[in-house]
């Protein structure tokens, strides 16, 4: 079977239309013995709350975390789970699970392991919790459906990736240890519907699913024939199921190739997100910033922002969006363009004002080291930014950091550097915050066993 890191190159005309790259993913583990590092310039301490294994308790965590009311953490990994199935790599098709607090440190419950056939595999979105308790997010594969397009999904893995749902087991079936019951609300084709979904869904104030697929969507032309330029989709409540309906569909020069950090809602039902990379005259772009808004019976597609068109802009924005209270636009790139790609990221904003949206450099990595951003934002109630670089940092295995606004300006803060070794390394996390003001994250490498780990910093 082939493994994800032994396949070919590919061109950048495929790979600017391919799916987000994944890492190569080379004894159930409830309780954890945690690892404490203090880095003696900053008053945070740091905590690995939990080593991943690659067996029934998961591997390579790809996305952050998600908080529930009561405290209780949950997340997902791309690998681990079910290693013997032939619809899984021989590392395993991932799980989602769920890590509780109790006196004695956190304990990590596997709540669903993926099978690859009509269930999934490789989730890379971050859980999103409904009102009532239960879980919604993506898988990137797996699903079960044939793709309408030859090559465009990998065939052993027989399928273009799902929507799912996760309801907690009832009383009497097991208790805690019990698995939750999932129920897929929808398997992409790989045709005008989309692709490998990835990044954040969004419910929006009527109870619809919005998010957005790396792949599919147009095709020909600048999309090409097997990939596609990647799809807006909202997934709504229809009868006894769910219906899905394509916002948006990108053709490459008009508006960008391959969403991949999901997508942001505004109080006004506008949808907001990225696209990793566009085409134009000057041969293949940094990527976009885009906005839908609600016209009538359709949506109105609106560039806020082409990256890359002048030097020192951010380039091949792999983040989503975040909003504030006011309608202001948060956002990320772990590259700035100098004549070409180079160098670090900055962190951007587009504040909300009377004629629209301006566009501004909130934090510029470039001189500074730390990397460039990988993955959505997270502000606190104080409106502080927090995020995650994926390298660089003082030991080059990434960092968390805070910036703050003082004055006009943003003080940057890093409040961790990765070593790479047990601490974890090359986080792809967004960050989430408790009711303490401790901010938890995932880092996809590092740990005891090279599988990565969910770590906590506290104040």
């Amino acid at each position: 079977m082939t493994n994800p890191a032994q396949r070919p190159p590919l061109p950048f005309a495929d790979i600017v239309r391919a799916r987000i790259a994944q890492a190569s993913l080379s004894a159930l583990m409830l309780i954890c013995v945690p690892v404490v590092l203090v880095q003696s310039t900053y008053a945070q301490t740091f905590t690995v709350i939990h080593n991943f294994t690659g067996g029934l308790d998961g591997g390579i965590p790809q996305t952050g975390l998600t908080i529930d009311s009561a405290g209780n953490l949950y997340g997902t990994t791309v690998g681990g789970g079910n290693i013997q199935s032939d619809s899984c790599y021989a590392v395993g098709c991932g799980v989602v699970f769920k890590l509780t607090h109790h006196s004695s440190g956190w304990f990590l419950t596997p709540i669903y392991t993926f099978q690859g056939n009509t269930d999934g595999a490789a989730p890379c979105s971050r859980i999103t919790i409904a009102s009532n308790g239960t879980l919604y997010g993506t898988t990137n594969e797996g699903g079960g459906t044939q793709c309408s397009q030859g090559g465009s999904c990998e065939a052993n893995l027989r399928g273009c990736g799902t929507i799912f749902n996760l309801a907690p087991p009832s009383h009497g079936s097991g208790g805690a240890l019990a698995p939750w019951n999932e129920t897929v609300l929808y398997r992409f084709t790989g045709g005008s519907d989309g692709a490998y979904p990835t990044g954040d869904l969004a419910f929006d104030s009527a109870g619809n699913l919005d998010g957005a697929a790396t792949s599919g969507g147009t095709f020909g032309g600048e999309c090409g024939t097997q990939l596609g330029c990647g799809t807006v989709y909202q997934l709504s409540p229809s009868g006894s199921g769910w219906a899905l309906n394509v916002l948006h569909s990108f053709s490459a020069i008009n508006d960008g190739v391959a969403p991949q950090g999901g997508v942001a809602l505004d109080s006004a039902g506008s949808v907001y997100g990225t696209t990793t990379f566009d085409d134009n005259t000057q041969g293949p772009g940094c990527g976009t910033v885009f906005q839908l808004t609600p016209s009538g019976s359709g949506w109105e597609s609106t560039i806020l922002h082409w990256f890359g068109r002048t030097q020192g802009d951010g380039c091949y924005p792999i983040a989503g969006l975040i909003v504030d209270s006011a309608g202001n636009l948060y956002g990320g790139t772990p590259w700035v363009y100098e004549g070409q790609p180079a160098g670090s990221g900055e962190v951007y904003k587009f504040a909300s004002t009377r004629n629209g949206l301006d566009y501004q450099v909130v934090f510029d990595f470039f001189d500074d080291g730390h990397g460039g951003l990988g993955a959505n934002l997270m502000m606190d109630s104080a409106g502080n930014l927090y995020g995650t670089t994926g390298s660089q940092g003082a030991y080059g295995h990434g960092s968390v950091f805070k910036l703050t606004p003082r004055g006009g300006v943003w003080a940057f803060t890093s409040l961790y550097d990765f070593t790479g070794g047990d601490d974890g390394g090359t986080p792809r996390s967004s960050l989430v915050q408790d009711s303490a003001g401790n901010i938890y994250g995932t880092a996809a490498t590092g740990g005891t066993r090279n599988k990565g780990v969910v770590f906590e910093i506290t104040p």
